[in-house]
């Protein structure tokens, strides 16, 4: 019992300080995907299957799978569906047509032959495609899709224009992207058609379509010095001032 009483109001032993636990490293989050990454890899997988299906629901969904998406990252990527990926297809190829146009020496060209190159250039780079690109232009054909295809051939001959060394900041900005969307447009529906290896059918009539148009502006650069000798027309063409 005094051996009880003594181990009870004796002297406490120390103790050992405890170790401390080593940290267990939380496995870090996985990296952030870049969007534009994965909009190529579905985009890249989408094309060959694009070329017999057209842009559809089915098409984009297998292509998601195959670039490891699940279905909530394709929606956020491609919230209108197959008409998110023809606007990504298109944005693709005006960015690539940008950087070779960029590695080559316009400033040295004329106009015209700028414009062409331009053109040309364009659709070096759907003839990857070819078949697939028939298809997002039919889809973009459609009536209810007028104002995607607009807003599209718009950013398209922008970038043409751009790439030319346009400067134009007048009534000319728009009138040049008009007419260039149509020379762009026809030409794009004649290389559709052309089977020949060279495309020289599809040149031939891009050429053709650029002198048209250099044959309208000679005109309207003849009617407008005519017009200048007549007062009233003279006072008419002069840009007017702001208040």
């Amino acid at each position: 019992m005094s051996d009880l009483s003594e181990s009870k109001n004796g002297p406490k032993k120390k103790t050992a300080p405890r170790k401390a636990k080593p940290k267990v490293e939380q496995p870090q989050a996985e990296a952030v995907r870049d969007d534009e990454a994965l909009k190529a890899a579905v985009l890249e997988a989408a094309l060959p299957q694009a070329a017999f299906d057209g842009f559809t629901d089915k098409v984009l969904e297998a292509a998601g799978k195959d670039a490891e998406l699940n279905a909530a990252e394709l929606t956020r990527l491609f919230p209108d569906g197959p008409l998110s990926l023809v606007e990504f297809y298109s944005a693709a190829v005006d960015r690539e047509m940008n950087e070779r146009l960029a590695a080559m020496d316009l400033a040295a060209m004329k106009i015209r032959q700028r414009i062409s190159e331009a053109v040309k250039t364009r659709l070096a780079i759907l003839k990857r495609h070819k078949e697939a690109a028939r298809r997002a232009a039919a889809l973009l054909a459609l009536p209810m899709h007028a104002g995607l295809a607009a807003k599209l051939m718009y950013r398209t001959v922008d970038a043409m224009w751009r790439a030319a060394g346009d400067t134009a900041t007048d009534f000319n900005f728009y009138s040049k992207r008009g007419i260039l969307a149509g020379v762009y447009g026809a030409t794009l529906v004649r290389w559709f058609s052309d089977t020949s290896e060279d495309e020289g059918p599809t040149n031939d009539f891009l050429a053709a379509r650029i002198e048209n148009v250099m044959q309208f502006e000679k005109f309207k650069a003849k009617a407008k010095e005519a017009l200048s000798n007549f007062p009233a027309f003279a006072d008419w063409m002069k840009p007017k001032e702001k208040k």
